[in-house]
């Protein structure tokens, strides 16, 4: 039996109809993934599938006693307790049990003939057991350190975490719970790529189904057995997203040629009944007009939508070097503190390859890029640049865009033989129709700021681009149309991106940041390719598949011992810590905050300035305090 089953589903807010007849099924151990444009209802669907909407008609119907575990795009859990113990919460029953088997043990030291006691230890034991009640505490430090809460983390109390990691250890917690459905909106969203791969994995595996709404294509790729595109109505689709997508545009194409030969018979049957209406046929154009009014009136089809896309083709005609980049014996890092980002081996690009700079954020990608571009020096060692390059830059905040510029400016800047109309007709196929010609800067969204960098980079004519996050803000198809353009470039590309759907496509080379050591590694392939050796190394080293249960940072993983200090010394090390972890994590909020103001449309352009220059000072001082942190010896 299913699940879940929504019949006819439609909801509208107001005037706006957010979901139309609706009909869908969720069985068991489906692995569903949802996708559409923002405002498509995605979200609104699932809330309305577990019983937190009513839809304004149609049905829905849940197995009997189905348990769901939901995990909303924004959460809003307010909870006293920390991560560690909102895990543990999962687990009630057994830790019970666990107690009433030592209040058994205690009496049976004391009198331990007493078979009736010995009985009722030995099945509790059996059932205690086969439950899992002896991997408790370890499936809860793998859960939690594999969605990237550890080193104490798990310990602080809900009001000290980040808004992410707050999702995070809520995810962990429905993970743990194992329901019969887990439904999970835009879960990706707080995760780093190392936590996302253990997400992935968590669900291949998982026994029950999955429902999700992700922009994170590879993650869909790994995850999903089906799709439903809500772009339009609703369309299902068997297999992961790249299956979708190939399946997509054969259903357009074959629904085009379909519509295409249903109006070339119309036509030539009004053709036919106008010849001959009055004529000696007049009988036979008269049962065709019929059966033509019968046609429209009950079988017309109607042309397939397709969306507004960026009409774009990214080509150069200034043919660089084979030598791109080269560095060598190169450290990023700023000047003023001299602290070490990055220590580089030496790295070559050449010409029509693509290197992707993959890591976490704030581990000095950025950078790193405006050091190529010579921004900034490097702190040690010299970057060569290849002979005959033009640079495009696409700047992951936008900071190029002037924000008392309206659109129609900044592309007059760039293109100044342009005439007004060729302005216009230039950013149409950016999707700048009409008056958002005439939109200023600061009241762009953060995905119409995207596409007009995008745009404006279009106009350089550059061999050479360097691309930071280009994909941020962008919905999907507009993703998917950007990296087909990409794909197209006859120039040398240097990515940073955490979509990795994206760098499997584009990347030659991969260069993977590490930020415990502050180095990186080269690694000559595709990501895919980069994701199968790491989980042979992980096969060759742990062949029985397990997880090694020494936490992290224990001395058991390590072959030399730090010298002994005393307790007073060690006190303080630990408390300069804490303070320094408690910085980094309100920092941290007050950056994702400042950014997420900074996407609002319609900022004046002072206080668009003014979070700008706020942005920058609260990043360096996140840096300073993480280098601060990472230097600590304890």
């Amino acid at each position: 039996m299913s699940l879940i089953i929504a019949k006819n589903i439609s909801k509208s807010f107001g005037a706006e109809d957010v979901l139309s007849d609706i009909s869908l099924t969720v069985p068991p151990n489906a692995r569903i993934g949802m996708v559409g444009p923002n405002g498509s209802g995605k979200s609104t669907l699932l809330e309305i599938l577990i019983g937190l909407q009513a839809p304004d008609q149609g049905s829905v119907q849940r197995a009997k006693n189905v348990r769901i575990g939901y995990l909303p795009q924004q959460l809003t859990v307010i909870e006293e307790r920390s991560a560690q113990e909102l895990c543990f919460d999962v687990f009630s029953d057994l830790i019970e049990t666990r107690g009433r088997l030592k209040k058994l043990e205690a009496s049976l030291s004391v009198n331990p003939d007493d078979s009736e006691t010995l009985g009722q230890y030995g099945k509790m034991l059996t059932a205690f057991e086969s439950a899992g009640g002896f991997m408790i505490e370890t499936r809860v430090r793998q859960t939690l350190e594999g969605l990237g809460i550890s080193d104490g983390e798990e310990s602080r109390s809900w009001g000290q975490l980040s808004g992410g990691q707050k999702t995070r250890a809520y995810l962990a917690k429905l993970l743990l719970s194992e329901p019969d459905l887990l439904v999970l909106d835009e879960p990706t969203n707080h995760l780093d790529i190392d936590s996302v791969e253990f997400l992935e994995n968590y669900l291949q595996s998982y026994f029950g189904a999955v429902l999700l709404v992700s922009h994170d294509r590879f993650f869909l790729d790994q995850v999903a057995s089906s799709m439903i595109d809500l772009s339009w109505s609703i369309e299902f689709y068997n297999g992961n997203y790249t299956a979708y997508l190939r399946q997509r545009c054969e259903r357009y194409e074959r629904r085009l040629k379909e519509y295409e030969a249903q109006q070339a018979h119309i036509a030539k049957e009004e053709e036919f009944i106008r010849r001959n209406i009055e004529g000696v046929k007049t009988r036979q154009a008269q049962g065709r007009r019929k059966r033509l009014e019968r046609l429209i009136g009950e079988n017309a089809l109607t042309r397939p939508p397709s969306a507004d896309q960026i009409k774009l083709q990214l080509r150069t005609d200034l043919r660089s070097g084979d030598l791109v980049l080269r560095t060598r014996n190169v450290k990023v890092g700023y000047a003023d503190d001299r602290v070490v980002l990055i220590s580089m081996p030496d790295a070559t690009l050449l010409r029509g390859e693509c290197a992707a700079i993959i890591g976490p954020n704030g581990t000095g990608k950025s950078t790193l890029i405006k050091t190529i571009l010579g921004q900034l020096e490097p702190l040690e060692g010299e970057i060569l640049m290849g002979s005959n390059l033009k640079i495009g830059y696409f700047a992951q905040a936008h900071e190029l865009l002037r924000p008392d510029f309206t659109v129609f400016d900044e592309i007059a800047e760039s293109a100044p033989a342009f005439t007004p109309a060729e302005i216009r007709n230039f950013a149409a196929r950016f999707l700048f129709n009409g008056d958002d010609v005439y939109k200023k800067i600061s009241s762009l969204s953060g995905g119409e700021r995207g596409r007009l960098a995008i745009a404006l980079l279009s106009l350089k004519d550059a061999n050479l681009l360097l691309l930071d996050e280009p994909m941020n803000h962008l919905d999907v198809a507009s993703q998917e149309t950007l990296q087909a353009i990409l794909k197209e470039f006859n120039g040398t590309i240097l990515l940073i991106s955490h979509d990795r759907y994206l760098v499997d496509a584009m990347a030659t080379q991969l260069w993977i940041v590490d930020p415990s050591s502050r180095s990186l590694e080269i690694y000559a392939g595709s990501y895919r390719e980069y994701i199968e050796k790491k989980k042979a190394a992980k096969r060759t080293a742990e062949p029985d598949g397990t997880v090694s249960a020494a936490p992290k940072g224990s001395n058991a993983a390590l072959p030399d011992r730090k010298p002994k200090r005393s307790n007073n010394e060690r006190l303080r090390l630990e408390k300069k810590a804490r303070a320094l972890e408690e910085r980094i994590t309100a920092l941290e909020e007050e950056l994702s905050g400042i950014g997420a103001e900074m996407n609002e449309a319609n900022l004046p352009f002072e206080r668009l300035s003014a979070l700008s220059e706020r942005y920058n000072k609260v990043d360096n001082d996140l840096s300073a305090a993480i280098d601060e942190w990472s230097a600590l010896d304890l």
